[in-house]
This record gives structure tokens, C-alpha cells and sequence, in this order.
């Protein structure tokens, strides 16, 4: 049977996924996020956006937090 990896930054309490505005500035972000791609054509810059998403997926390192934040993009879930 094969181990199951547990991530480094693992807790006893369970994670939730944050819906609420939680970046102190957002419009900063977005402009950043914009800046790093707009060099590049558009098959550079989904895969840049691919690669961001499996790095803060990789610090997330919960499954139930990353299954959660599927469902919302998804339309799954019933905040959004």
C-alpha cells in the first residue's frame, strides 16, 4: 500500500475555504497578475496562469480546501 503524503504545513484544525475578500489589496494583485502575463501570447500566458494555480495549490495542501474551491469554479458549490 502506498503512503499517503501529508502536507508540511498540516494542522489538527480543518481548513475552510476563504470566499470572502481576504487579499488586502486585490486591485494591486490583479495588476501583477496582468503584468506577469502580458508579455507573453496566449498559450504562454495560460500556461503561466496553470503553473500559478498548481503553486498555490501545492501551499494550500489540502484536498478538502482545493475539492471546495473546484466546486466553486465549478458553479458546484452554493456560495457562489
Amino acid at each position: 500500500m502506498k503512503e499517503q503524503h501529508k502536507p508540511q504545513n498540516e494542522k489538527n484544525s480543518v481548513q475552510k475555504l476563504i470566499l470572502t475578500p481576504n487579499i488586502a489589496d486585490p486591485d494591486a494583485f490583479y495588476a501583477e497578475l496582468i503584468a506577469m502575463q502580458s508579455h507573453l501570447d496566449d498559450d504562454s500566458a495560460q500556461a503561466a496562469i496553470s503553473q500559478l494555480l498548481l503553486v498555490l495549490a501545492n501551499h494550500i495542501g489540502d484536498m478538502d480546501v482545493l475539492r471546495e474551491a473546484l466546486a466553486v469554479v465549478a458553479g458546484e458549490h452554493p456560495a457562489k
